[in-house]
């Protein structure tokens, strides 16, 4: 009969992956345990001597053009040089590096002062008596380590490379001019300092600060801030957005400086025009003695006048456009000149659009580099406004110059009127004429400097602070609970890594299911390493795990073709040392307890263990005397002292050929013979790895059990198993896993095999029974 299937395990649950794993890693939980608490101590360490990380918040609101709400109409009348901002390139300007330095440079950050701790020293920005300032922090030496200092509170003096010095004096040290600036600070401990770039300092900020939008539809702007010390993430972010209000401010302030400039420039020209025709007018009168116009030449001067006020009017707007045609023609960065006096509210607008988009396209110039995306978008973008703005100008002077030539027309023809009134009111109606043309010009232009003063005056910020900078109650970093989580898992993570690498590197056979990997030829029993010295370890009475594993493994014979008829088994391994006599005896014991007459052969002739374990001493003849001799088969069978049932074959004296002699003609008749009076022959051969004795007995025998050892029985063995089997075929071979030791740390009940077994123990009330997992 041959075996066509696999035999699967006993294994309920196998597809549960968390049994698996729990089966496969808890026998080394004293491991795992060993593990996380070494983690949690590592953990606890570690918070221990963590300088916290606070989160510093600041809110303001951006006066945004698409999305912030315009000021009130007061305001907004007063404030003529107020421009609303993109809350994307605000953002970008807030995370400016030059505005960094800035901060850097006003709270001394690139001088930091530490006080001495254990195990490390930790910032004393808050604590220390003084802050250190640089005279030129550009060009300042940086330290290698830490320059220690003292500060003395009742002197008020510091202690600096042996000498002391006064507060606010400056000092001329290896790094630099320095000066010790006094703060409110009572630190106790040994203080130092060290000196940094503050490019480096800026740079970092800038990496650690977060700048985001509240939502989608707001200017409202959230900067986030994360740093050992509370207050100076405080300073940093203060300090920061009152740089931004200034520079905004300061963008403003030029802007109305370049408009007064303009402006005083023409009033001084009109002014000195206007005093010269007065100073004329009034020569003229007192030369010639006209003193009154007649009614006529009154109506021409009534006229005339408002004629030449339009005109001086008209000839303003052309100047200004010609300066503003010139700003946007210019390549360089000139300054935005006064839009006043334009009547058209197209060209205002579209130049104060210019204007912005060309400072914040400096400003993403200086924070991101020529090259980047953004920056040559907005270039762009300012180069597609520069058309729009000269064809506005064309258009405007063209309109003007057509109004200009209407009344230059419209004079002519009250100049033929002038030539019917006599020459003294003539000279006198042409010089009022001209003053009347200045008068108008020079107080349409004082009026223009003073609605540019009151806007300068009134001029606002484009931000404002909704909460200023604010630190959390506790700190965001380090997370206890996630440091201890992290942790064990690291612990758990790693003990699972040292046990699995150590059993993947191994070159010996440590689970079932690598038997059942490695070949087709199915395992029908385990059997756990039995610690005792005793090699009978089943009896009559005896219930323990490994009894009731051959007891198991006695019922699993009829699978691999074993029964009435059929009843020849060789037991079998690779090598010695398998335990292949110890199967032999202790299924032989159990076969004979069923009340089955066995008799167990001792075919091994080259290292014959059989007997020592029966305890048989007394050997008169053994299997070589019948094979050498003319004995017969019943003078070599003895009884053993184990069971009545359990009979012995000794292999007598050790031949220098054995397999050989296995060959002879008397082994078939012999096995023959004992067909005829045994229920089972147990044949125990010699390893397959060494002889070649079970091939030859393989063909008197009816089924095969294959005995692999655990952690003895190397893979590749195994993994040779099918083939060598196709060469030189063992009748129904099938496995016995022997030897299964606890894993991990010990404890019952947890091998690396699958099966199941009992434990039992005793109470003074009889026996009970305890079912537990094997594996």
């Amino acid at each position: 009969m041959q075996i066509n299937q696999k035999i699967e395990p006993n294994s309920p649950n196998g597809d549960n992956v968390v049994s698996q794993l729990w089966s496969r890693f808890f026998p080394y939980w004293p491991l795992f345990l060993f593990f996380i608490i070494v983690a949690v101590l590592g953990a606890r360490f570690y918070l221990k001597y963590k300088i916290p990380v606070y989160e510093t918040t600041t809110t303001i609101l951006i006066k945004d053009e698409k999305k912030g709400e315009d000021d009130s109409r007061i305001i907004e009348s007063l404030n003529l040089l107020s421009t609303k901002k993109i809350m994307e390139n605000e953002i970008e300007v807030l995370k400016s590096k030059g505005f960094m330095m800035q901060v850097v440079k006003k709270l001394h950050l690139y001088a930091p002062v530490f006080e001495k701790g254990k195990p490390v020293d930790f910032s004393a920005y808050a604590s220390s008596p003084v802050t250190i300032e640089v005279a030129n922090p550009d060009s300042l030496t940086e330290t290698t380590g830490k320059v220690p200092f003292s500060y003395d509170f009742s002197s008020r003096k510091v202690t600096f490379q042996n000498k002391q010095y006064s507060l606010n004096e400056w000092i001329n040290t290896p790094y630099g001019s320095l000066k010790f600036i006094p703060q409110n600070g009572r630190a106790t401990n040994p203080l130092s300092f060290s000196l940094i770039s503050p490019k480096k300092v800026a740079f970092d900020l800038v990496k650690s600060l977060d700048i985001q939008a509240a939502s989608k539809l707001s200017s409202v702007i959230n900067l986030t801030l994360k740093d050992e010390v509370p207050k100076r993430a405080e300073d940093i972010l203060n300090e920061l957005i009152t740089v931004y209000d200034n520079a905004a401010l300061s963008e403003k302030n030029k802007l109305a400086d370049n408009t007064l400039n303009f402006l005083d420039e023409r009033l001084g020209i009109v002014s000195h025009d206007l005093d010269s025709i007065e100073q004329k007018l009034k020569q003229y009168k007192s030369s010639t003695g006209a003193v009154d116009l007649s009614s006529q030449s009154a109506l021409f001067l009534q006229n005339v006048s408002a004629n030449d006020q339009k005109l001086s009017e008209i000839n303003n707007q052309l100047t200004i456009l010609d300066q503003v045609e010139n700003y946007v023609k210019s390549k360089d960065n000139a300054s935005l000149p006064s839009t006043n006096g334009i009547s058209d509210p197209t060209l205002p607008q579209l130049l104060s659009k210019l204007y912005e988009g060309q400072l914040t396209y400096e400003k993403l110039k200086r924070t991101r580099g020529d090259n980047n995306p953004a920056v040559l978008d907005q270039k762009a973008e300012v180069d597609r406004i520069k058309p729009g703005i000269l064809q506005n100008i064309e258009g405007e002077r063209e309109n003007l110059q057509a109004s200009r030539n209407n009344l230059n027309s419209t004079n002519s023809r009250y100049s033929s009127v002038l030539q019917a009134v006599p020459q003294k009111e003539k000279d006198i109606v042409e010089i009022t004429r001209e003053h009347n043309i200045k008068r108008s010009n020079y107080d349409f232009l004082l009026q223009k400097q003073e609605e540019t003063k009151l806007s300068l005056l009134s001029s606002l910020g484009d931000s404002r602070i909704i909460d200023k900078a604010q630190t959390g109650l506790f700190p965001v970093s380090p997370k206890k609970k996630l440091i201890y989580i992290g942790a064990v898992l690291l612990a758990v993570l790693l003990a699972i890594g040292l046990v699995t690498v150590n059993e993947t590197f191994k070159r010996t056979i440590l689970y079932r299911k690598e038997i059942e990997s490695y070949t087709s030829i199915p395992v029908i029993g385990e059997i756990i390493y039995e610690r005792s010295k005793n090699p009978l370890v089943i009896g009559s009475g005896k219930r323990t795990f490994i009894a009731e594993q051959f007891r198991n493994l006695r019922t699993t014979l009829p699978y691999i073709g074993l029964n009435g008829e059929r009843k020849r088994l060789q037991v079998t391994s690779t090598v010695s040392g398998e335990g292949k006599s110890f199967i032999v005896v202790n299924l032989g014991i159990g076969l004979a307890l069923a009340g089955k007459k066995v008799v167990v052969i001792e075919f091994d002739l080259s290292d014959p263990t059989l007997c020592d374990k029966l305890n048989v001493t007394e050997i008169n003849k053994g299997l070589t005397d019948y094979l050498t001799g003319d004995i017969k088969p019943e003078e070599i069978i003895q009884r053993t002292q184990v069971h009545e049932n359990l009979f012995v074959i000794p292999a007598g004296w050790l031949p220098e050929n054995p397999s050989e002699l296995i060959m002879s003609e008397k082994v078939p008749k012999l096995l023959a013979h004992l067909s005829g009076i045994f229920d089972y022959i147990i044949i125990d051969t010699a390893p397959v790895g060494l002889l070649s004795d079970a091939y030859v007995l393989s063909n008197y025998c009816d089924a095969t059990l294959y005995v692999v050892r655990h952690k003895h029985t190397r893979k590749a063995s195994i993994q040779r198993l099918d083939a060598n089997n196709k060469i030189n075929e063992l009748k129904n071979m099938a496995i016995v896993f022997n030897g299964v030791r606890s894993r991990g740390f010990g404890g019952n009940g947890y091998g690396y095999g699958y099966g199941y077994g009992y434990i039992h123990k005793e109470k003074r009330k009889g026996k009970f029974f305890r079912r537990t997992k094997a594996s």
